[in-house]
């Protein structure tokens, strides 16, 4: 399951939402075998736009992941800091490929 979550943050409160959201997505991949991704970004000209690859084994990893303690911390820390959200479910055109990103990049530890 691929998913991009599209995040608008308050400019006031983008520093403590990217600190929370830092925490929140090393603790998914670390400790949630079902995480594959959850890789948060931003648009360089505009801070406040985030984006992040989100990545999970099965739609039951991700079920899971919404119900975790991390997560829930998370969500209910940040909603007051979040002006919009939208999740884009996404398909695979190549999943070879994706598969040989991740190959890759074992590879250059």
């Amino acid at each position: 399951m691929v998913r991009i979550s599209e995040i608008q943050i308050d400019p006031a409160r983008l520093d403590e939402y990217n600190a929370i959201l830092k925490e929140e997505a090393e603790a998914s991949v670390r400790l949630e075998p079902g995480v594959i991704s959850i890789f948060p970004m931003y648009q360089r000209e505009n801070p406040t736009e985030v984006r992040i690859l989100e990545i999970y084994a099965s739609k039951a990893a991700y079920e899971s992941h919404i119900r975790s303690p991390h997560f829930q911390t998370y969500k209910t820390t940040t909603l007051p800091m979040v002006k919009s959200l939208k999740l884009i479910d996404m398909a695979l055109i190549d999943p070879a490929t994706m598969l040989a990103i991740f190959a890759k990049m074992q590879g250059a530890k």
